[in-house]
């Protein structure tokens, strides 16, 4: 499978007094459902190493549907680069408007914890090869960011 969606509803219990849902909450959804997308591709445990590039374009408020999707973007020898997108917006209809998106590496490990072989995936379609390409900008921009 190499891509996961995941969709609930905006838990009154993790918004702080402001209405909104902090954050944090959002980077966890982000990191559950690039967890989900990159062990299912594995088949097997990964660990996260990179959650980057996210940029909050509109709050999520209680109460509104979430939309939390992750794609795998290309692989490594044991590595998945994903680009998560999350989407938000009122339960009862209208549009989902666009939240944040990001990019994210995964990798898989064994029962020791020590990096394993995963499948390869190659990019097929236009939109397949254009989502790797961009993934692969902010990996290297993060790369080039880290001392």
């Amino acid at each position: 499978m190499h891509s996961m969606t995941l969709r609930f509803l905006a838990s009154e219990g993790v918004a702080p007094a402001g209405g909104r849902v902090p954050g944090g909450a959002v980077l966890r959804w982000v990191d559950e459902a690039g967890f989900a997308c990159a062990s299912a591709w594995a088949k097997g445990p990964c660990v996260t190493e990179l959650v980057g590039g996210a940029r909050f374009l509109h709050p999520i408020r209680p109460g509104d549907l979430v939309e939390v999707h992750a794609r795998l973007a290309s692989t490594t020898s044991s590595a998945m680069h994903l680009a998560v997108e999350v989407r938000s917006g009122d339960l009862h209809g209208g549009p989902l408007h666009e939240v944040l998106h990001c990019v994210a590496v995964y990798t898989a490990v064994d029962g020791r914890e020590q990096p394993r072989a995963v499948d390869e995936w190659v990019p097929e379609t236009p939109g397949d090869i254009a989502l790797a390409q961009r993934v692969q900008v902010h990996l290297d921009a993060a790369r080039a960011a880290m001392p």
